[in-house]
């Protein structure tokens, strides 16, 4: 009867526990993936970590050398000579076996996450599937490194206030260290138990704590509960949504933050178009790697508009998190047929405007940095200046 069943069943058209032949290649490639990586194993526990910068390089050069006629296999026995890094060589080298055995370089890729996330490994995918891989790869090594470009640029933004920064906090942690003590003792001896002005007397309680071991270690310790906290904080789906949030609504960052989000996303989604990525599944993947949780929302949004088949531009549109010239851009993009393209030069259009905010706040955030470390060391010299007015007035009577 059961045998009746299944044979009936597959007399319709069904294949039941039989595999696919593209299954048995997937399995046979993850197979060689695992054999591979365990006659590996030495290798991978040296080399360190992997930076954007070697997966730049690393995709560059694939993309030279299959553009110049260089077969896939060929191109990575190459690259995984010349890599000096332990690590990245033996996953280059790991890649080359699997497609010297007649797998695919996509599973070998997804098998490293930590190096090819999901747009790579899925550009690659396609790449195999319309055999383009040299046209995927240049496209990937050009948004790679964009973005490195526009991550620096941001990054440089942020060094010359946190240099200021730590540099009014050195300045500070002397005063209060060396210098206030003193005072403290002058003042004690002159004004003989009268009590000090409250800027001043506000000022010797903080210099007491870093006189008492004690004191130091529990305002220490509460520094520390209070980064942690709030790194635990953002970890959560509240915080994460808070401060990302924050970072797109804040002055004088808020719209830096915001042009870069839009750039990345317009880049991650047309590129993935344009190596020819289903719509639902590049969506999908931008969403993921968009790197804030709003922006992620809103693509989700659209996301559920195009499965209804609706277009991107209008729910896009909806979510008030994209200006209106994108998703203008987007919906004659959609109207001529040109969607990858247009995606494209708004992100280059975007990327230029980043430019233009990180010259534009570094010049703004000077002035500001300096007038904020015055008012410090300015407050502290006053607060300083005070009981002297008293001993004064006493040493003239």
């Amino acid at each position: 009867m059961a045998k009746a069943r299944l044979a009936s069943t597959a007399g319709a058209g069904g294949t039941i526990g039989v595999p696919t032949p593209g299954d048995q290649k997937t399995q046979r490639t993850r197979s060689i993936i695992a054999a591979t990586q365990r006659r590996r194993t030495p290798f991978r526990l040296f080399g360190g970590g992997i930076s954007s910068k070697d997966l730049a390089i690393y995709t560059r050069q694939i993309a030279i050398l299959l553009k110049a006629g260089m077969p896939i296999l060929r191109t990575l026995e190459v690259l995984g000579k010349q890599e000096k890094k332990p690590h990245f060589r033996a996953v280059i080298e790991e890649s080359a076996d699997v497609v010297r055995s007649g797998g695919d370089l996509s599973e070998a890729l997804s098998s490293h996450p930590k190096i090819f996330d999901r747009l790579y490994t899925n550009m690659v995918k396609a790449g195999e599937a319309g055999g383009v891989l040299g046209t995927v790869f240049d496209r990937l090594a050009v948004f790679i490194e964009k973005s490195e470009k526009i991550k620096g640029k941001v990054k440089s933004a942020m060094i010359y206030p946190i240099i200021l920064v730590l540099v009014a906090c050195m300045i500070v942690g002397v005063l209060m260290v060396f210098v206030i003590p003193k005072f403290q003792d002058i003042f004690n001896g002159l004004l003989k138990g009268k009590p000090l002005p409250a800027p001043t007397q506000v000022l010797m309680n903080i210099a007491g704590i870093f006189k008492d071991k004690t004191q130091l270690m529990i305002a220490a310790a509460c520094l520390v509960a209070l980064v942690v906290g709030f790194v635990m904080f953002k970890g959560t789906k509240l915080g994460a949504r808070l401060l990302d949030g924050l970072m797109i609504n804040m002055p004088i960052f808020g719209e830096l933050f915001r042009k870069t989000a839009i750039a990345r996303f317009a880049r991650t989604f047309g590129t993935l178009l344009s190596s020819g990525v289903p719509i639902l599944q590049a969506l999908m993947i931008t969403r993921d790697t968009s790197g804030n949780v709003l922006v992620a929302d809103a693509i989700n949004v659209v996301h559920d508009a195009v499965k209804e088949g609706d277009s991107v531009a209008k729910p896009l549109e909806s979510t008030r998190i994209f200006p209106g010239m994108v998703s203008s851009m987007i919906e004659v993009g959609e109207e001529t047929g040109a969607l990858p393209d247009m995606l494209i030069r708004i992100a280059d259009t975007y990327e230029e405007e980043v430019d233009n905010a990180v010259a534009g706040l570094t010049s703004v955030i000077e002035p500001i940095m300096i007038v904020m470390m015055a008012l410090v060391v300015g407050g502290i010299v006053i607060s300083l200046f005070l009981p002297m007015v008293s001993i004064f007035e006493t040493l003239t009577k």
